[in-house]
This record gives C-alpha cells, structure tokens and sequence, in this order.
C-alpha cells in the first residue's frame, strides 16, 4: 500500500480545518513540476538576459560599422584627391623634363611617366564604372580598410619616386638658368584655341594639311608677348602669315608669331619673357583675328603645347 500523505489548511478565522490526502508519487510530482518550472523561468530569464545584451551589442556594432564606413569614405575621398595631386605633378614633371630635354637618352636622366596604381587599379576607370574599393566600403567595411591601405602604400611609393624626380630636376635646372630663360614656357597671348598641332582640314583648300602651330583667338590689338629670353631675327611680311615676328632663343629654338596687326619690335632687339613684341590681328590668309604660334627645335616644328608650364 502506498504511502500518502494528509495536507491541512487552517483558515485564519474558521475552526474548520480542511484535509486533503494524497499520495506520495503524486506529491512528488507536484514538487517536480514546480521545480521543473522553476528551472524554466530562470533559464528563460537568462535567456532574455542574453538576447537584450546581443540587441545591445549588434546596435553597438552597427553604430561602429557606420562610423567606419563614414571615415572609409572620408579616408578614400583624401586618396582620390593625393592621387590628383600626383598626376598633375607628374604631368609638370614631364613638361619640365621636355623644355629642358632632361629625358634626352644621352644623359640617362630621365625616369618617365609614373603609372598610378602598381595593381592597374585606377580611383576611376573613365567610362563610369564602379570602383571596386568603392563598393566595398558599403559591403565590407573591412575588405575596404585593407584596400585602402594597400592604395596607400601605393601612393607613398610614388610619392617617393616622384620626390627623387623633383630632386633631379632641382639639380639639372640649377645648372640651366641660361637656358630656361631662353625657353618658351608661357602663352604668347591669352584667347582660344582654335586650331591645335597636327594634321587639319585646310580652311581655305579643305584638304588634310599638317599645322604647325597652336592658333589662338582674340580680339585685334591684343597683347603678344615673348614666351622667354631671345633676339629679334624676322619682322616683316610672310606670305599667307600675313605680318610675322620670328625670335631666335638660342639652343636651337625658335619662336614664330603670324597674322600680326602690329609688331612692337624691330630685328636686332633683345627682349625678355613677358615684353610685349606685337599685338594681335588678322593679316594675311586669315578667317578671323588670331594669332599663329610655333616653336620650332632645330628647325622642327613641335607642338607648343608641350612648352607651356601656366595651363
């Protein structure tokens, strides 16, 4: 026979007592079930816990995630703008190893253009494209931070080419201030360009010709200046170049200036970069007032563009 138990209520004000017998096992069960819910309000208590510390902690990171996709776009922004820096470097680089003819083989001087990007990843692809570090910066901010290193070290390396290049300058140009006075760098007039170096259609014959100079536009009466140091060696009539002014600069180069209104120097006269030698016109084969620059190098035409440092 199993064993039971009796459980008596007393009520506070009752003289009646109430008995309720009941059995062990069923006792016990009752305990368990109490115990076994006990158990389950803390764990779920402690899971709760541990749910809201996790909501906390994710909200935590998201915060942190934004900061550095804030301060990624921030950091790439800067990248993008050192990396114009360094082109527009590299191109006065060029322009100054060129005047000076720094990249001449025979001196084994001349370094070269330096490629952006030793990977051939550019900031801009130039036909609108994602950039891929770009992207990675709303993907994975971390991917984006180790791109952005490695972008940088990238700069830093040339950076450092780009410093030993200056220095190299520094010391050839030391040595050439003769020659860099006598060397056009500046426009000869400020207008249009209206018709560049190369091969054109002839606005008189319409056939393909080669044009050796740069043609700049303005109105009649504007300034012409020299672009460096040089002597007056023609100033006179050339035939479709209407009223022309040649400069011989020495070192074999030679300035031409056409289509002139008025020439403000005769042959024999030294002048210096920025005196003024003529003025803008329309004289000669001539649709309209401009002024036809050359440059030639022993006796070459080049393109003048090469030679001017202040675009």
């Amino acid at each position: 026979m199993s064993k039971r138990y009796t459980v008596m209520v007393v009520p506070d004000r009752s003289s009646r007592v109430r008995r309720m017998r009941v059995s062990k096992r069923t006792l016990w069960g009752v305990i368990g079930f109490f115990i076994v819910l006990a158990a389950a309000i803390i764990a779920s208590a402690f899971h709760y816990v541990s749910i809201v510390d996790q909501v906390r902690e994710n909200s935590h990171l998201r915060g942190q995630n934004l900061e550095l996709r804030n301060r990624l776009v921030n950091l790439h922004g800067k990248v993008v703008s050192i990396q114009s820096v360094l082109d527009r470097v590299q191109r006065f680089d060029t322009k100054l190893r060129a005047i000076t003819q720094l990249s001449d083989p025979k001196r084994h001087l001349a370094l070269g253009p330096f490629a952006g990007g030793s990977n051939g990843e550019g900031v801009f692809d130039g036909a609108g494209a994602v950039d891929p570090l770009v992207q990675s910066i709303g993907e994975n901010p971390h991917l984006a931070a180790r791109l952005i290193g490695e972008r940088l070290d990238e700069l830093v390396s040339e950076v450092e080419k780009r410093e030993g290049s200056i220095r190299e300058l520094e010391t050839h140009l030391r040595g050439q201030k003769a020659r860099l006075a006598s060397t056009p760098s500046i426009w000869p007039a400020r207008g249009w360009v209206t018709s560049g170096f190369g091969t054109r259609v002839d606005p008189y014959t319409g056939k393909r010709a080669m044009h050796r100079g740069l043609d700049i536009a303005n109105q009649p009466g504007v300034p012409v200046v020299a672009p460096a140091r040089g002597v007056v060696v023609f100033n006179g009539n050339s035939g479709g170049f209407g009223k022309v002014i040649v400069l011989d600069h020495g070192y074999g180069v030679r300035t031409r200036y056409g289509h002139l209104e008025e020439t403000k120097v005769n042959i024999g006269d030294h002048v210096d970069r920025g005196d003024t030698v003529g003025s803008i016109g329309n004289t000669g084969r001539s649709t309209g007032p401009h002024l036809h620059y050359e440059v030639e190098v022993n006796g070459i035409c080049e393109n003048p563009r090469n030679y001017i440092l202040d675009d």
